[in-house]
């Protein structure tokens, strides 16, 4: 006589009905966008663009949406400190309370810190974001800036530009590198400091390569 498991009977049901959920976390493959060279390149050329609109960088500084703005933010301050000899300050900004998503969760969230030991009223701010997908987290962002004063004008710089996902009119200054996704995709910009190499990567299901 076989004997029926209700586990795996209900494990089946739920594959059955939500099955996109078993699918993508299984198959979801990393492709390299952007190598460990071109990666270098991007930033350098960040930097040049910034040098070319802000000059000496008198009245100018940075601010890292945490988390991941924070990295290419002290990324780029380095880098423009190795070009130009000039530390342009920089600062850390948590977004946490100013999403417009985070009464929504159950979850207990937790905030990464805000540091910040500059003025920013009437100077120019560029804020710094690893990827623009719907631009609700640079409307945070703008937010919780504006707590600390009034800039005389924001600009925005990012590695990764997920164009035609906007959900709101917000657009770059300054672009890494422009790229088409859907929905359903997802774009990691990843550091030596953290997980051992600067690339980018793009997750994509079986399907959709």
């Amino acid at each position: 006589m076989m004997v029926k498991n209700p586990c795996l009977r209900g494990l089946r049901v739920v594959i059955q009905n939500f099955p996109i959920l078993f699918y993508n976390f299984e198959h979801m493959q990393p492709k390299v966008i952007i190598n460990s060279k071109a990666f270098k390149l991007i930033l350098k050329r960040l930097c040049y663009e910034l040098i070319e609109q802000h000059g000496d960088f008198s009245d100018t500084v940075l601010m890292g949406v945490q988390p991941r703005g924070s990295e290419l933010g002290q990324r780029i301050q380095q880098e423009l400190k190795v070009i130009t000899g000039i530390k342009v300050p920089f600062g850390k900004l948590d977004i946490t309370f100013f999403r417009d998503d985070f009464r929504r969760t159950e979850k207990l969230l937790l905030a990464d810190s805000t540091e910040i030991d500059f003025v920013i009223e009437n100077k120019k701010v560029v804020l710094v974001d690893d990827v623009l997908y719907t631009g609700r987290t640079i409307r945070a962002a703008m937010d919780a800036m504006l707590v600390y004063g009034r800039p005389s004008a924001v600009e925005l710089l990012v590695f990764v530009d997920r164009r035609f996902s906007r959900d709101l009119p917000i657009q770059a200054t300054y672009v890494g590198k422009r790229v088409d996704s859907i929905t359903s995709q997802r774009v990691s910009v990843e550091w030596d400091k953290i997980e051992g190499e600067d690339k980018v990567l793009m997750f994509s299901t079986d399907k959709e390569k």
